[in-house]
């Protein structure tokens, strides 16, 4: 039976998250800024508009020039160990077998374990032992810059529509609790799906959120008395 590890959904989970989180945080913290400096409601729910799509097209952006320079470095690593195994076979095999006797294998059976492993796959066994690409790590570059985009619109979507549904006296209460509400719940989310534990998780993303809210509406309410 293939085991199943949650490590493995680290690198969707870390796009996803990151993007609803700001997607929630950004956004919440925008709309709660602009109502605190007594703007009418329509001016509120076209700031959190402005910023939703804004938001998702900077994630986008940042999240796919990001990891395709990751991209780019591994493949520049996979092409230089490829012509290393062009230019000297027998030495790269020694060099994975000296790996191998650095993790605990006795010399002759790590001769051996590199042998197979380069009769098989020479390059794939120098990029997962010596370079530590493997297929759980390769970069994606759009796959993570469609991710951040949606989630960070998932996210996004929830403070704007609290605002757009709640009256003006209770705007800023309802949009700060349900944007917390919802942060502390993917906080959660993430901690259980990476295996980590759950209450750190939900803290961590809480005060740091409510600390964002907080000061963005102080912003707002100090240019309010200001004008």
């Amino acid at each position: 039976m293939k085991e199943r590890h949650k490590i493995k959904n680290v690198g969707w989970l870390r796009a996803a998250v990151l993007g609803a989180n700001d997607g929630i945080v950004s956004t919440a913290s925008l709309i709660l800024g602009v109502a605190a400096a007594h703007s009418p409601h329509g001016n509120v729910l076209l700031a959190g508009v402005a910023g939703l799509v804004a938001g998702a097209m900077s994630m986008a952006t940042g999240e796919y020039v990001s990891v395709y320079s990751q991209a780019d470095t591994e493949s520049a690593a996979l092409e230089q160990e490829r012509a290393e195994l062009d230019e000297d076979y027998p030495g790269e095999r020694r060099e994975l077998a000296a790996i191998y006797v650095r993790r605990g294998l006795d010399l002759a059976l790590a001769r051996e374990v590199a042998g197979k492993l380069m009769e098989h796959d020479a390059l794939g066994a120098h990029a997962r032992d010596e370079l530590g690409i493997s297929s759980l790590s390769t970069a994606k570059p759009l796959q993570a810059a469609l991710t951040s985009a949606l989630s960070f619109s998932v996210g996004a979507a929830l403070p704007l529509a609290v605002a757009a549904l709640s009256p003006d006296d209770h705007l800023i209460l309802f949009v700060a609790a349900a944007g917390l509400g919802a942060l502390a719940f993917l906080g959660g989310l993430a901690a259980s799906a990476g295996g980590a534990r759950i209450f750190p998780g939900v803290i961590r993303v809480t005060f740091w959120s409510a600390l964002a809210m907080g000061v963005t509406s102080g912003v707002g309410a100090l240019f309010s008395r200001a004008g």
